[in-house]
């Protein structure tokens, strides 16, 4: 019997990565894992201690001391939430300390992982790696409908600064910079909806699968 795959799907904030992964998860009969969520988890731990999430110290010890638990969080999305994971995120020690728990989530029994470093970082060697993107301005618009939904009351045009802000922060870090892998399919979601989206991506792991999976 083969072994169960690794999917890499990385991307940008509100490319719909997330989304597609969880999809993809569920028709594979594999696990899935956000891996954002443990930058957002480790983001507000620090905060919670009234740390400064740039601080290296600071970053570490909270990242050494997730939890499960941490990641069910209901406060781990919104504008602070996104500052404070890609200030961590940029924290060597931090990656250090997440990458060992994401990888034997990964190898355990198979998985689709999102992120924006799991293809080039995480999992190299992964079956199937996706690059997840769409215009800023598509993404923002998303991220303000999202926002809007959740009865949080935001300014598109400073959505769209932040998203920008956020991208160039991920792309321009010294560790594991947010970027395609060489042998990623990118997807590009501007106008895509979630069904074409999830199409697109389903054929690229047929291919990539064929009849192992």
């Amino acid at each position: 019997m083969a072994t169960p795959p690794v999917i890499a799907v990385d991307g940008p904030a509100a490319a719909g990565k997330g989304t597609l992964a969880r999809r993809l998860a569920a028709y594979l009969g594999l696990s899935y894992l956000d891996t954002g969520l443990l930058y957002r988890a480790t983001g507000r731990r620090v905060l919670d201690a009234g740390a400064d999430p740039r601080d290296p110290a600071a970053a570490e010890a909270a990242a050494r001391g997730l939890d499960h638990a941490d990641l069910q969080r209901g406060d781990l999305r919104g504008p602070d939430a996104d500052k404070a994971a890609s200030a961590v995120a940029a924290q060597p020690a931090v990656r250090d300390a997440l990458l060992d728990w994401q990888r034997d989530f990964g190898r355990r029994n198979g998985a689709v992982l999102d992120g924006r470093d799991i293809g080039t970082v995480v999992f190299p060697d992964a079956r199937v790696k996706l690059f997840v993107t769409a215009s800023a301005e598509e993404r923002a618009r998303r991220r303000w409908l999202e926002l809007a939904a959740r009865g949080m009351e935001a300014d598109r045009a400073q959505v769209l600064a932040e998203l920008r802000a956020r991208d160039e922060q991920d792309a321009a870090r010294a560790v594991a910079p947010m970027k395609p892998a060489d042998d990623a399919v990118l997807i590009d979601t501007t106008e895509l909806d979630a069904e074409a989206a999830f199409a697109r991506a389903l054929a690229v792991v047929t291919e990539k699968l064929g009849q192992s999976f």
